[in-house]
């Protein structure tokens, strides 16, 4: 047993020192890499350093130059005052060859040449410079300030030659362009004095154009080596000129680094195997720790779940099963697991259905995702309705191992569902009830006008058989009116009967005028009693509205009866009812508005929002459902109703009607 325990152990051992020996070979290697293209990268990043210094240098030096060249547009360049003063700025700076003079037109008035060479252009002129000296010039024209010009290469006597560039200043004389000052810089000297000598030692300093040809040098290196070479920018007003600088240096020494860093590696390399059989260590001691865990965790919910859960192996036998389900069926879980057919919870009326649906489950058939209802039994015999979630049960290799399954007791729901299925019964009767209440009261509040018409015909009749003047025409238009408002009062019943029934009423395409005309006798009636003027006023060409014509004759009878009966006050001196119809305005397009004005005492601020409350009246005798019935009636055939004071005094209700060839596309 020893030797078969040492074996795995010193196979583990040779395994941890041959990782080791490869770390340490991989960490020499990409030491010396890695510190080779450290002192490379350092060689790189000090020369860009340098070449960016170069540059900030030659920026700063040239605006100096700039800044000493304003004295001399001060000068008149005629005078000796201004050759003094070129000279003496000529001593100063090496770098300029020659200051010029010019004219607004380009000639030069006067020129110095530097005193440390021969004159630049005593060989040859500026025959060769004269047109980039124009454009230099103009551009510093445009730009209302100074501009360089391109480099070109000017010959010299010998033979040899000279890198030089031009600097065009505008000078300006009582805020007018005067001439020009014309500096001619050296490229060679550019980089000798105005770049620190500590740049450009052991360095090699040039300008370059765009294909790497050198313009101008300054320095000279050992060219022995590696070359190490960075390229800069010097942006100027009208010319960029690219500044290169060079260097040759000896390969990084690396011995003496990688002998100091061999130690430390190799301590490191230790460090590291010791840190990782820790760490192995550790690792395994976490994760089962985190099992332990994870396993109280998942026991926690299992416990606390009042939802029942069962698995089930392939062959049908209970592997698992939570408190929950224990509690829900009254067994233990020492009881059910193990179980296969003749669960002790299956009623036995139904044991014969549950064994077919374990078999079809056995078989590979998946259940429903929605659930499926069914009935357990308890321990005591009892039987109570679940509701049962089943799906695969499928391990960690993507295998099916069994079924698992969730049940729920819905006894609480089907109770539930009981109770409210019973109240809505009660409240179905309750409504019924109330409907007939609702009807009754309809009833006999539209029914009030046909019959207090039929009265008065009736009463009309008696006097006219009282007198001596009758006359068989009058009783037959009596009795055509009485027989009128019969056949009115039985359509009242009928469409009343159809709104508390809440069923579409009958409705048809009528005019205006044949509205106002049918409600035109009762109103007469009531008219004449209260000393009341009815007036009509029709829109010509008015169309058609599709409505149910009895019940909106009822609600134009009501509003004009109350009209009239707020114009029956001692101060109400203009007693006059209008009823006018006329096409909607743009907020209600497609309809017909209808208004009944009256003139009397108004309404009281305070009762307008009350006004088309139900069982809310003013009157000793009123019900308080007509304004109510009459907005109801307006709102069902798709209009609105509203209304506003007039002026000077009175009420105008006003509604809307769809027009009929509108309503019937």
């Amino acid at each position: 047993m020893a030797d078969s325990a040492s074996g795995p152990s010193a196979k583990r051992r040779r395994l941890l020192w041959s990782a080791l020996s490869l770390l340490v070979l991989i960490l020499l290697s990409l030491l010396v890499w890695l510190a080779n293209r450290f002192e490379v990268s350092r060689v790189q990043d000090r020369l860009e350093r340098d070449a960016a210094e170069a540059v900030a240098d030659l920026r700063a030096g040239l605006t100096r130059n700039l800044q000493n060249l304003q004295s001399l547009q001060f000068f008149d360049p005629n005078s000796l005052a201004w050759r003094e003063a070129a000279q003496e700025l000529l001593r100063q700076r090496r770098e300029m060859v020659r200051i010029e003079w010019r004219d607004s037109t380009s000639h030069v008035q006067a020129f110095v040449d530097s005193p440390y060479r021969a004159p630049v252009f005593e060989y040859l002129g500026r025959t060769g410079a004269g047109n980039d000296v124009s454009q230099t010039c103009s551009s510093a024209r445009r730009q209302n300030g100074a501009a360089y010009s391109s480099s070109y290469f000017s010959l010299q006597s010998g033979g040899l030659g000279l890198e030089l560039m031009d600097l065009c200043w505008p000078v300006l004389t009582a805020g007018r362009q005067s001439g020009y000052l014309l500096v001619s810089y050296s490229l060679p000297d550019l980089l000798s004095e105005l770049v620190e000598s500590q740049l450009s030692q052991g360095r090699e300093l040039s300008f370059t154009d765009g294909d790497g040809t050198r313009l101008a040098v300054h320095g000279s290196v050992l060219r022995a080596g590696r070359e190490f070479s960075t390229r800069s920018l010097l942006e100027l007003t009208g010319n960029t000129l690219v500044l290169r600088l060079d260097s040759w240096r000896r390969a990084p020494e690396l011995f003496p680094n990688v002998l100091t860093a061999l130690v430390a590696a190799l301590a490191l390399a230790l460090v590291m195997i010791l840190w990782l059989l820790g760490r192995d260590t550790r690792l395994r001691l976490r994760a089962e720790h985190d099992l332990a865990d994870a396993l109280a965790f998942r026991k926690a919910m299992e416990d606390s779940l009042v939802t029942g859960l069962r698995a089930r192996d392939l062959e049908g036998r209970i592997t698992y099963v939570n408190p929950a389900f224990c509690q829900m069926v009254d067994f233990t879980a020492e009881e059910l697991l193990g179980q296969s057919v003749d669960a002790p919870y299956w009623p036995p009326e139904f044991a014969e259905d549950y064994k077919k649906r374990q078999a079809t489950r056995l078989a590979g058939n998946v259940p429903p995702r929605e659930g499926f209802e069914s009935v357990f039994m308890r321990k005591d015999g009892t039987r109570f309705p679940v509701m049962i979630f089943e799906a695969p049960l499928i391990n960690a290799q993507g295998d099916q191992t069994g079924w698992m399954s969730a049940f729920l007791d819905i006894s609480e729901q089907r109770r539930v569902e009981e109770l409210s299925r019973a109240s809505q019964d009660r409240l179905q009767a309750t409504n019924r009830l109330a409907l007939v209440g609702e009807m009754a009261s309809l009833l006999s509040h539209e029914l009030n006008q046909p019959l207090a018409a039929i009265t008065g015909y009736v009463a009309g009749m008696r006097n006219l058989l009282q007198s001596s003047t009758l006359k068989e025409a009058e009783v037959a238009q009596v009795m055509q009116r009485v027989g009128e408002q019969a056949e009115r009062a039985g359509r009242v019943i009928k469409s009343v009967h159809d709104f508390v029934r809440r069923r579409d009423q009958t409705r048809e395409a009528v005019s205006p005028q044949a509205l106002f005309d049918a409600i035109l006798p009762l109103l007469n009636l009531q008219a004449r009693k209260l000393s009341v003027q009815v007036q009509i006023r029709l829109d010509p060409e008015l169309p058609e509205v599709f409505c149910d014509r009895t019940m909106v004759e009822q609600v134009l009878l009501n509003l004009a009866r109350n009209g009239m009966q707020a114009m029956d006050f001692a101060g109400v001196r203009n007693r006059r009812l209008l009823l006018q119809a006329r096409i909607a305005d743009s907020d209600h397009p497609g309809e017909v508005e209808f208004l009944v004005v009256d003139f009397g005492v108004g309404i009281d601020p305070a009762i307008e929002k009350q006004l088309f409350t139900p069982f809310f009246t003013t009157k000793p005798e009123g019900m308080g459902l007509g304004l109510s019935l009459c907005r109801t009636v307006i709102e069902q055939h798709g209009g609105t109703m509203q209304f506003v004071a007039t002026q000077p005094q009175g009420t105008t209700f006003k509604f809307t009607l769809p027009r009929a060839a509108i309503t019937e596309t």
